[in-house]
């Protein structure tokens, strides 16, 4: 499913509703939320996280940490069922993964931004580098490395590659599902 789509093919684009065209609403996203105790939060259309990255140590973690927090104010965690629990587990690999391909081939990521709608969670990862993220082919399980784009593909609805023109680097960006 690998593409370069600038946006997956039910987005209509940035500016409007949806995970990857909301604007964020500040460095961490919205606001609390107020339900009541034991009431299962539910995401509502078009929230989005930001955080930077440039120039930050530890960027994996502090990625995941980040993932791990939209979760939880989003209502995927804590889980109620072993679905929900692997959905956002994929989560935090997919985020690990796409910081990490930026550290090993793009001198580093600039920006996470995460967006949830009832339907699908958007990641995205920026940076100033000019390669091309593929899965490696053939895939071989069995050997050291190489795997990053491959588990993205494998476990995302769909991902690609955002090039803005005139502007060094791109953004890699992947769609989950939402947890049932």
């Amino acid at each position: 499913m690998s593409t370069t789509r600038p946006h997956s093919p039910g987005d209509r684009g940035p500016g409007r509703s949806g995970a990857s065209g909301t604007p964020a609403r500040g460095a961490s996203g919205e606001g609390a939320s107020s339900r009541a105790p034991g009431e299962q939060a539910r995401p509502s259309t078009g929230q989005v996280r930001r955080l930077s990255l440039e120039g930050e140590s530890g960027v994996v973690p502090l990625a995941r940490d980040f993932a791990r927090q939209a979760l939880y104010a989003w209502g995927w965690l804590p889980s109620a069922t072993a679905d929900q629990r692997a959905a956002a587990e994929d989560v935090l690999l997919v985020v690990s993964e796409l910081v990490t391909n930026a550290c090993l081939h793009a001198e580093g990521p600039d920006e996470l931004r995460i967006g949830c709608d009832n339907k699908v969670l958007r990641i995205e990862v920026s940076d100033k580098g000019a390669g091309q993220p593929a899965p490696r082919t053939p895939h071989r399980a069995g050997r050291p490395g190489g795997h990053g784009m491959f588990i993205v593909q494998r476990l995302c609805l769909d991902w690609g590659v955002v090039r803005t023109p005139g502007t060094a680097g791109k953004t890699v960006w992947a769609e989950l599902g939402a947890p049932a």
